[in-house]
């Protein structure tokens, strides 16, 4: 079967690391947060918050507390034009509830869609993302003075960058990942 446009748009989709130093349009950014406003969450809970981080004075002040020791690896992030902070406001009950209850935090699902459409709005647009969770958080929150009722979830770095043709993506077959109507694992 041939891939749908969407289905084109995920496997081009990439974790850039390299970014060009050309700054990222407002539109394009309130576009991505559109897009990630939309997405469905628990309840309609609606638990992500966005700190958009694009004014380059204080993007390198944040990058050099968050991305400092153990976080150095991921200082790739700081040469990116735009960096996204992702939150969860947790006083939502349905967030409670289904971590007592399910043993599932909810929050982190929806945080996880949302954060996708951004990623994928982001792609059609031209724009490179990478995910990152390996980032000092505890200097991230006082950096931004973010209360508690606020969990640190996820950084998104964004920007323009150079496309390269890379081959086709490393994933399992689809016969070792899904089953229909009996678990086969």
């Amino acid at each position: 079967m041939k891939p749908t446009p969407f289905q084109q748009l995920v496997r081009s989709r990439r974790s850039i690391r390299r970014y060009l130093p050309e700054p990222v349009e407002r539109e394009k950014i309130l576009a991505c947060l559109e897009a990630a406003r939309l997405a469905p969450s628990a309840s309609n809970a609606q638990a992500w918050r966005f700190l958009v981080i694009d004014d380059p004075k204080v993007k390198r002040t944040f990058a050099e507390k968050a991305f400092s020791g153990i976080y150095s690896p991921t200082k790739f992030a700081a040469e990116a034009p735009v960096l996204i902070l992702l939150l969860a406001k947790l006083d939502f009950v349905t967030h409670r509830i289904g971590r007592q209850i399910q043993k599932v935090p909810f929050f982190l699902i929806d945080i996880g869609i949302a954060g996708q459409h951004l990623v994928l709005q982001a792609e059609e647009l031209g724009l490179g993302t990478c995910w990152i969770g390996w980032f000092h958080m505890r200097k991230t929150r006082t950096f931004f003075k973010i209360p508690r009722k606020y969990k640190i979830v996820s950084l998104l770095a964004m920007g323009y960058y150079e496309k390269k043709t890379v081959g086709e993506k490393k994933r399992k077959p689809l016969e070792d990942i899904a089953w229909f109507n009996s678990f086969q694992g």
